[in-house]
């Protein structure tokens, strides 16, 4: 088994040595190519109201633009857009919808702008529980790239499928905006809404990579707007290389269980194996699982079972086996004191600590992952190991901060991730 704990050292020359890499689309010059997932939100389901969290969303949408923004990782000459109406009850009715590179802050450019169709047609209705995918259009978009989605709802529309952590502001507005250079915002979401991936044409080599977790994936403790979740800052690290880096994380998920989304097992082949081009999981959840209970988040649930959610890991490795692609256990990251100034106090517990514990020991040693990386090494305290590196903390003792996840993304070996070379052995230092 590999390990994928690179030494800060070695992160440090590969970043220095990829810092000058690009990403050109692919050529026409005859080059083979294929469509290729470049960028991804995994769909929720609205949660009732009476659960702690809200949802973040009107009840409904009516006459009015979405304005969504999302940074690809590779690029290309064409591109896609998949909607889903996968929790929705009824039919879901889009008037218009456009792509366009984004300028920030709501703002196209207006050169970019691109009218996406459905077999030919400016609108489109899509089925309850169904996704629909547009044509294609021609549109240049280089790697690490920022595009905006438009969405035009123009009759009274539930937001049934959502994102609840988007880390990146979702812009509302009056009427069909779809093609406005300068959107003009009446409020704006914390959310995304109905989008749920962006697809490239790129060259036939391209593969991707997914990273299935929780709010930790998700990006929670991130600045918004910035594209400083973990993945984040992979991708940046690949681009060049025709290797997308897709976010399958969903704050508030577990591994077995439902709530904040669906539980790992039951999404695990729509969020990772369904993806074109697929050669690499990276799974990072299982935190969820052992601090809710006993929460107002889950307060009847029983304590987590350290077997149990072994179990569950070794269905997602028996799953990815099957299909060829190589799965990278993750260790839980370190948790003491987690939400300790919030309602949420008891999401921290020692009896929990060791449930994380004996996870990571099996994470670390069984050998039964392709791989493994050791987040925990890379972002504890060394004087208290148990607690994130103070740097490292966004303040809730949960979640990383920006440097926390950038060190999380560094401390990945890419060879050993893509299967490409054996990694060296390479231990934190404790």
């Amino acid at each position: 088994m590999n390990r994928l704990i690179a030494s800060p050292l070695l992160a440090a020359l590969f970043m220095a040595a990829s810092a000058t890499a690009t990403d050109a689309p692919p050529s026409h010059s005859g080059d083979a190519t294929t469509w290729t997932t470049t960028w991804t939100a995994s769909p929720q389901p609205l949660w009732a109201g009476d659960f702690v969290l809200p949802t973040n969303v009107p009840y409904n949408l009516w006459n009015q633009t979405l304005r969504q923004g999302a940074r690809v990782s590779i690029g290309g000459h064409r591109m896609r857009v998949l909607l889903s109406n996968e929790y929705g009850t009824q039919p879901l009715r889009i008037g218009a919808a456009r792509i366009a590179r984004s300028e920030g802050d709501g703002r196209i450019a207006s050169a970019s702008d691109r009218v996406l169709t459905f077999g030919g047609k400016p609108s489109v209705t899509i089925p309850p529980g169904a996704p629909m995918l547009s044509d294609p259009v021609e549109l240049d978009v280089a790697a690490l790239g920022d595009v905006s989605v438009s969405l035009y709802l123009p009759e009274p529309t539930p937001p049934a499928t959502f994102h609840w952590d988007a880390r990146q502001t979702t812009w509302v507005g009056a009427g069909d905006q779809t093609g406005a250079t300068a959107f003009k915002s009446d409020s704006t979401l914390s959310t995304r809404v109905f989008l749920a991936a962006i697809q490239v044409e790129t060259v036939a080599s391209a593969r991707s990579v997914v990273a299935l977790g929780d709010s930790i994936t998700d990006g929670n403790g991130s600045t918004v707007d910035q594209n400083r979740r973990w993945p984040d800052f992979l991708a940046r690290r690949l681009a060049g290389q025709n290797v997308a880096v897709l976010n399958a994380g969903i704050s508030g998920a577990r591994l077995l269980q439902d709530k904040m989304g669906s539980n790992a097992l039951a999404r695990f082949d729509r969020d990772v194996l369904a993806q074109p081009g697929v050669v690499a999981a990276v799974v990072l959840i299982g935190i969820n699982d052992i601090g809710w209970n006993g929460t107002p988040f889950a307060p009847s649930d029983p304590a987590a079972r350290a077997d149990e959610l072994i179990a569950g890991y070794r269905q997602l490795i028996a799953r990815a086996n099957t299909r060829g692609v190589r799965i990278i256990g993750a260790t839980l990251t370190p948790f003491e004191g987690a939400l300790q100034d919030t309602p949420l106090r008891g999401y921290y517990r020692t009896d929990k600590e060791r449930v994380r514990q004996a996870i990571n020991a099996w994470i670390r040693d069984s050998g039964e992952f392709d791989a493994v990386v050791d987040f925990d090494a890379a972002v504890r305290d060394p004087a208290h190991r148990v607690r994130f590196l103070p740097a490292y903390d966004s303040g809730d003792h949960l979640h990383p901060g920006d440097a926390g996840y950038q060190a999380m993304a560094d401390s990945i070996d890419l060879d050993a991730l893509l299967g490409d070379a054996p990694a060296v052995a390479i231990r934190h230092a404790d």
